[in-house]
């Protein structure tokens, strides 16, 4: 066995956690090779994947044949967990597994993964509130690569721990996907990430999607590419691709659900208002993003947005990412809303530069406890970032990001 390929990850304590305590459905979404399949595997006592024709067959027969052949009509001293891997692509899959469940819950547990947003595609069947778990599967990130275990319920945030140095480095040249993390060679980066998007482009929006101008969706995950860290005009946009401005919305938001990239939005104490302005873009793979600093603040974007929806799937609040852009084009990078109120104000450096006069004006505005302005390239202190509130204040990048998930 290839060692390099072996390393624990967080969500194997979350996913031991949720088969310990709860009788409901797992689903776990997340992007391509994020490795859904490979740590539900390892609790999983039987396994079928939609994409082999074997088990599809096995599916399509019904709850009474999937019974006896995964032995649930024997005795067990412990409940067996089942894992459904990219069941979505079936269109009956809610009304398959709600009737599974509701008849089989009390004898088995069951594991549902898919690389698109479960609850994007709505094919039909009936609802299955009140009968799943979503948890969102995310790379590797900095407090990762040193903390496997959850956080601690009545302080979310995470002990301060210096990173090694070749994990930092390989976090930021190769992205926190597995494959490449692991693997740290630059012509294998670069033949994957290739890979993984023609894979997204030909197979998950074929499966998936009713979109049939391929060509010009390539325009568009082109430019969307180069532009991770900007926000986005949807008019310039839609001239660009050459399709209505309608369509462009719904394509953009098709690419977040497949996880290309994810969209954060202006905060505004009026949510209706937020809703009205133009959404920011990042991508998924920091590591494809060639401008410098679209690099840093899309590496901590997404740090950021694992720890709101790890927090978010853990039950541990209501946690919500955004940014913050005024009248006088006054714009921080990202505010973490806590429960309703801002908590934490985050602009993202390159290199150390002197404190830019929007993280006081804004943390002063919103009464925010926190303001740091996160600087990629600096040395870690150990110290806590969230000792006590205060004002702006200059962070490294590998302190604060340590504290979350």
């Amino acid at each position: 066995m290839d060692t390099v390929k072996v390393r624990s990850r967080i969500y194997d304590a979350l996913l031991a956690e949720h088969l310990t305590e709860h009788r409901q459905m797992a689903f776990v979404s997340g992007p391509r090779q994020v490795g859904k399949t490979t740590t539900c595997r390892n609790q999983a006592n039987g396994y079928l994947n939609w994409d082999n024709l074997d088990d599809r067959e096995l599916i399509l027969a019904g709850p009474a044949r999937l019974t006896g052949e995964l032995g649930l009509d024997r005795l067990s001293k412990t409940k067996p967990v089942i894992l459904f891997d990219e069941l979505h692509k079936y269109p009956r899959w809610k009304q398959l597994l709600k009737g599974f469940f509701d008849t089989y819950s009390d004898q088995v547990r069951i594991v549902v993964t898919g690389s698109s947003r479960m609850d994007t595609y709505r094919r039909g069947g009936d609802s299955l509130m009140g009968r799943y778990f979503l948890y969102r599967m995310h790379p590797f990130s900095v407090a990762e690569t040193m903390y496997q275990d959850l956080p601690d319920p009545k302080r979310i945030l995470r002990i301060p721990r210096k990173i090694k140095k070749s994990d930092y480095d390989a976090l930021w040249n190769y992205g926190g996907y597995p494959e490449p993390f692991l693997k740290r060679d630059k012509r294998f980066s670069r033949r994957w990430q290739s890979l993984r998007t023609q894979q997204l482009l030909r197979e998950d929006v074929r499966d998936l999607t009713q979109i049939q101008q391929i060509a010009q969706l390539e325009t568009l995950v082109r430019i969307l590419s180069a532009r991770s860290a900007h926000q986005l005009i949807y008019s310039n946009l839609a001239n660009d691709v050459r399709v209505s401005v309608d369509t462009l919305r719904r394509w953009v938001d098709t690419l977040s659900g497949l996880h290309l990239g994810f969209l954060i939005r202006p905060w505004f104490k009026n949510v209706s208002r937020s809703l009205r302005k133009e959404p920011k873009w990042l991508l998924r793979d920091w590591a494809s993003v060639d401008d410098i600093g679209d690099k840093a603040e899309t590496f901590v974007g997404c740090h950021l947005l694992k720890a709101v929806e790890g927090w978010n799937d853990l039950g541990l609040g209501k946690f919500q990412l955004a940014y913050l852009r005024y009248k006088g084009q006054r714009e921080v990078d990202f505010v973490v809303i806590r429960d309703g109120k801002p908590w934490f104000l985050a602009e993202v450096k390159h290199r150390d530069e002197a404190i830019g006069g929007a993280l006081g004006h804004f943390q002063k505005q919103l009464k925010a406890p926190f303001a740091f302005q996160v600087v990629v390239e600096a040395q870690y202190v150990d110290a806590d970032c969230f000792a006590k509130p205060r004002g702006p204040m200059v962070v490294p990048a590998k302190t604060l990001l340590s504290q979350l998930l």
